[in-house]
């Protein structure tokens, strides 16, 4: 059998090889699959973010201060200059009760401790905020007063060391706490979180039902007591 120049040709074929390599038309290749590189919309184009990567155009604030300052509440009560701050607490759904988010805010002194607890939950809907309402107030303990926020049905509970308002509007309910302590002109607790209620209401808006919250005074005088 003839085997001469055996090393020569096997120099020529690896050389062919080497260059079918790098020239990728002068060889023919298995056929490859190419997957596409995917692409994201931009934060500005999709709204902001929530936790999850949802879209939250529409939703909850996020940050308490956009609901009430800490600026605004430290002038509603009678605070020296930047003694206020706020703590932001996002809460997560409930399916069980339709419960789609919820901000749990707490307001602190420099020397007061907590000036303010503020809760807020959003709902699947008008219905499903109603039934969730009328079951926490159906538990909360204190002297109970029925009121109305401009549309909103509210009940003030007023207790020794600390009040309570829990307000239904739409598809959210909120619940402010204000515990005992000074107030410019001792003005009383229930009045002082009506007040709140009327700044937090547009804040928190707008319902799933239209438009922006527009709340109005309320109109039971037995408010002001407590």
């Amino acid at each position: 059998m003839d085997v001469g120049g055996g090393s020569g040709s096997g120099g020529a074929l690896l050389l062919v090889g080497l260059l079918c390599l790098l020239v990728s038309s002068g060889c023919a290749a298995p056929a490859t699959e190419t997957t596409a590189v995917p692409t994201f919309a931009s934060a500005a184009a999709s709204g902001s973010a929530g936790p999850d990567g949802t879209d939250r155009t529409g939703a909850l604030p996020t940050d308490c201060a956009d609901l009430i300052s800490t600026a605004d509440l430290g002038a509603l009560l009678g605070l020296p200059l930047d003694t206020v701050s706020v703590r932001t607490t996002i809460g997560i759904a409930e399916p069980s009760v339709g419960r789609t988010e919820r901000v749990a805010c707490r307001y602190s002194g420099a020397s007061r401790g907590t000036l303010l607890d503020l809760n807020v939950a959003r709902y699947v809907d008008a219905a499903a905020a109603s039934k969730q309402w009328a079951t926490n107030t159906s538990v909360e303990s204190g002297d109970r007063r029925d009121l109305a926020i401009g549309a909103a049905p509210a009940v003030l509970f007023d207790r020794a060391r600390e009040s309570v308002l829990m307000v239904t509007f739409d598809d959210d309910t909120l619940t402010f706490v204000l515990p005992e302590g000074p107030r410019p002109g001792d003005r009383p607790r229930g009045e002082v979180l009506v007040d709140l209620a009327l700044r937090v209401l547009p804040a928190v808006g707008p319902p799933g039902g239209g438009g922006p919250v527009t709340a109005g005074p309320t109109e039971d005088p037995s408010v002001a007591a407590g």
